[in-house]
């Protein structure tokens, strides 16, 4: 690599890879995370989204460090762009050049196009693998819920375009015909907590809190419908009371698990005790549903589903980078 000069000094400053390791602090939480996860296996299969004829864009293993990085720091498109162009560290992880062109916001949508959620669900199910063989994952107690996420918050407008058209009000029945996200739907959590969107379901790991299994729905499903399809096996499983009724139970049973479900105040096996212990195992782990993003990014329920699989992968990479050791040292 040549040496690095200034244009209007001419002073030497070194190579790019020595001016990063100064510019990037040896502590810095990237220099960590470039150690927790092998990018470039990680993101090799991916190649395969781009035809090898044409003009070359912009690497594939660049712009998935990037979109990571976007929903690691919650930024919007454009504040990405402006990260990446500006940022010594962001510059530096995601493997751009201290002179080389950086991509504008547009480029950020167009690959979670081309990513697509399966693909991203892929990738948080390998990575969940490498930080299970660095001993991340207990494996024997999961903390499973339900939170809101918002499509929007008012559908006045909404609302009295279906009355114009005879409509008795809005309501989960008519509401795709009206608003500008068709598969969104009210959901409540009481007469006081309710909202217009959908629910990210999430099975958390009870050693460091990460996030095992996630999926989306309209917000009206109920928590327990959901419990089959992310409910990992032989473990315990410890839920509200919204999960406490037979289906849950028989969904525990054919998962080899045990039942930490907290019961309804009518069911006649409950132990307030019991209860009470259940509460205070599962409390420390609440606190990983409120640092998840509760409004969309998008519309839809596929792109939604894509939001929550990168959130709860740089939720978990955060937690790998807190509590494992930084190995090496640059010079």
């Amino acid at each position: 690599m040549q040496p690095l000069k200034d244009k209007t000094t001419k002073m030497f400053f070194g190579t790019e890879e020595e001016v990063f390791n100064l510019l990037v602090k040896k502590d810095h939480a990237f220099r960590k995370l470039n150690e927790v996860i092998d990018f470039p296996g990680l993101t090799n299969p991916l190649r395969n989204l781009y035809s090898e004829t044409g003009t070359m864009g912009i690497d594939i293993e660049k712009g998935f460090r990037a979109l990571l990085l976007q929903f690691w720091e919650d930024y919007s498109d454009r504040e990405m762009e402006n990260a990446v162009k500006e940022n010594i560290a962001v510059r530096w992880f995601c493997g751009f050049g201290l002179a080389e062109v950086t991509p504008d916001h547009s480029y950020f949508g167009k690959l979670r196009k081309r990513l697509g959620t399966q693909n991203i669900a892929r990738v948080f199910n390998e990575v969940n693998e490498a930080l299970r063989s660095k001993g991340l994952f207990g494996d024997v107690s999961k903390f499973i819920d339900a939170s809101a996420i918002v499509s929007k918050t008012a559908l006045w407008k909404e609302r009295d375009k279906a009355i114009e058209n005879g409509e008795e009000k809005l309501n989960n029945a008519n509401v795709k015909d009206y608003a500008a996200d068709k598969e969104a739907r009210w959901g409540a959590k009481s007469k006081t907590n309710i909202w217009f969107g959908y629910k990210n379901h999430v099975a958390v790991d009870m050693r460091f809190g990460l996030i095992e299994k996630l999926t989306v729905t309209p917000a009206n499903i109920l928590d327990f419908q959901t419990l089959e399809e992310i409910c990992p096996r032989n473990c315990m499983i410890f839920a509200d009371k919204l999960y406490d009724n037979r289906k849950s139970e028989f969904v525990l049973r054919s998962k080899g698990c045990h039942s930490g479900i907290i019961r309804k105040r009518k069911n006649k096996t409950k132990n307030k005790d019991l209860d009470y212990w259940k509460s205070k195992m599962r409390m420390p782990f609440e606190g990983t549903f409120s640092k998840l993003r509760k409004k969309a990014k998008f519309k839809g329920k596929v792109k939604v589903l894509m939001q929550c699989y990168f959130e709860a992968l740089a939720h978990n990479l955060k937690k790998a980078v807190l509590n494992l050791p930084l190995k090496t040292r640059p010079a």
